[in-house]
């Protein structure tokens, strides 16, 4: 008798430690009052570099020739930036093809290879930018037929995209601060930051452009670069401490 009545307390015992009690129920809460604000701003760099892809094309009725005439024509090209830049330059091949040149009958006949077209491009980078005129002018004059895509830039880009975030985040806690204030309201603290900015800054650029030789040496305007930043800030608010 007395078994049986240990088991049953025990069997009581571990049925009521399983049960949920009531006051363990999870109790919903309510999503908190929010303010959403977008930030921007632009930071305006003067550029201290510059890109310039500076080009030979040749054509010749075989494809050696071609290519003989067209290492020829930029090696000059090459050795006359060099003498334009001072020798503080940067030069890197970015383009390099050999293309076949038809000649298409009127009749819709099939067209036959009449000569060869080799382009090389070079990518000029300058950090000095009052020979930027001198350097396109040097190597028209010693034979480039295809200056293209001038484009500016600022070395130091990360310092002045920084700069544009921390002006565009300080915009965002302002116009949420004044909401705030305006509605009765205070902030109690940031829910989320989203940066939205491009991942690249505009920049002022000239494309595809071919030069004759020009006297006086041929202008270029640098102009600006603008480096946008855009943030969107959340934060919980709740009603101003009287």
């Amino acid at each position: 008798m007395r078994t049986l009545i240990a088991v049953a307390l025990t069997a009581a015992s571990s049925y009521a430690i399983a049960m949920p009690h009531p006051a363990f129920q999870p109790v919903p809460r309510s999503r908190p009052a929010i303010i959403q604000v977008t930030g921007q701003a632009q930071v305006a760099e003067v550029p201290d570099r510059v890109y310039i892809d500076i080009g030979v094309t040749t054509q010749a009725r075989d494809s050696r020739t071609a290519t003989s005439q067209n290492a020829a024509q930029l090696s000059r090209v090459i050795a006359a930036v060099k003498r334009a830049a001072g020798g503080a330059v940067q030069l890197a091949t970015t383009e390099y093809s050999i293309n076949p040149n038809y000649n298409y009958p009127r009749d819709g006949g099939t067209p036959t290879i009449v000569g060869y077209s080799v382009s090389n491009v070079v990518q000029v980078t300058l950090d000095d930018l009052r020979k930027v005129g001198q350097v396109i002018d040097g190597a028209t004059q010693a034979g480039s037929n295809n200056v293209q895509n001038i484009r500016f830039a600022v070395r130091d880009e990360q310092a002045a995209r920084s700069e544009a975030l921390r002006e565009a985040a300080l915009n965002a806690r302002r116009d949420a601060e004044t909401l705030a204030g305006t509605l009765g309201l205070r902030i109690l603290r940031v829910l989320t930051v989203n940066e939205e900015s491009p991942s690249m800054p505009v920049y002022p650029q000239m494309r595809a452009v071919k030069l004759e030789v020009a006297r006086p040496a041929t202008p270029v305007e640098q102009g600006t670069i603008d480096i946008d930043a855009t943030v969107t800030l959340t934060v919980e608010v709740a009603p101003a401490k009287r």
